[in-house]
């Protein structure tokens, strides 16, 4: 019995003997019944999402629905994800709001076998006490999330993410990654929200990628095919940008020390000094 099975199975619930399912009207065709993959894999991604749902639950007070899109926009020319499901995760904490990607570690479509994976094996996070009031709603409503700094970020990071086909090898390899998004005045809450400090002069914002740690668990080992990494996303100034371009790898590991030594963390603050 492969793992499809095994988890067709499991999530599988037996109909009462009596229950038939009704015949279709009359000139209509029947609808398409999932196969036995589709049914597997399908369970595969609503056992991961729960996994992931208890353990921000653990983290913060989380809203139940999620920023997503009617159409994915894997279908308009935007990247692919591992599914095509795209959303993300609001958690608000006590002294902030944290966003999560919700789909990047979904099992992939259209891929079978016993050595599947928790699809790149990562999503990512962005904590701020700073989204401005008119950017967030009251607990229940996550829509006005989608006009703050934070989301655009966040979406702009998870789309190169997703473009290169996940970040687990280089930030093994590296510890902590940095990222630059240029065309700061074509954004859009990016541009008006964010203090002019953490725009460089060639209209570029950047982050660091895998650190600081977050003050939680980060290793998710009890996902239904593979452990899962949260990666915190980190917004930097325009100062530390320019000290990570000159110094590569080693200037990343100080801005890191910088940040865990002024006691801010993985959490980005806008009104901050910079720290170079």
């Amino acid at each position: 019995m492969n793992l499809f099975d095994k988890l067709l199975n499991a999530f599988k619930k037996t109909p009462p003997a009596a229950a038939k399912p009704a015949p279709p009207p009359t000139g209509l065709p029947a609808p398409v019944q999932p196969t036995a993959a589709e049914q597997a894999h399908s369970a595969l991604r609503e056992a991961g999402g729960a996994c992931l749902d208890r353990h921000w639950q653990a983290v913060g007070t989380c809203e139940s629905d999620v920023l997503g899109f009617v159409i994915s926009p894997s279908f308009m020319g935007g990247p692919h994800w591992p599914s095509t499901r795209q959303a993300y995760r609001i958690v608000r904490r006590n002294n902030g709001i944290l966003l999560a990607t919700e789909g990047l570690s979904d099992p992939f479509d259209g891929v079978e076998g016993d050595d599947l994976g928790n699809g790149f094996e990562m999503e990512l996070f962005i904590e701020t006490p700073d989204i401005p009031a008119q950017a967030q709603g009251p607990q229940g409503d996550v829509s006005p999330f989608a006009d703050s700094w934070a989301f655009e970020l966040l979406r702009h990071v998870a789309s190169t993410v997703a473009d290169v086909g996940g970040i687990t090898q280089p930030l093994a390899n590296y510890g902590v990654l940095s990222l630059e998004l240029p065309g700061v005045s074509q954004s859009h809450a990016i541009r008006e929200q964010l203090p002019a400090q953490f725009v460089s002069a060639d209209d570029c914002v950047g982050v660091l990628i895998g650190g600081p740690a977050p003050d939680f668990p980060s290793r998710l080992q009890d996902m239904p095919l593979s452990p899962v990494s949260l990666v915190p996303v980190v917004l930097i100034t325009a100062s530390e940008l320019e000290h990570v371009r000159d110094g590569g790898a080693q200037a990343r590991e100080d801005l890191v020390a910088r940040l865990n030594a002024a006691g801010l963390g993985h959490v980005s603050h806008l009104q901050r000094a910079s720290l170079i």
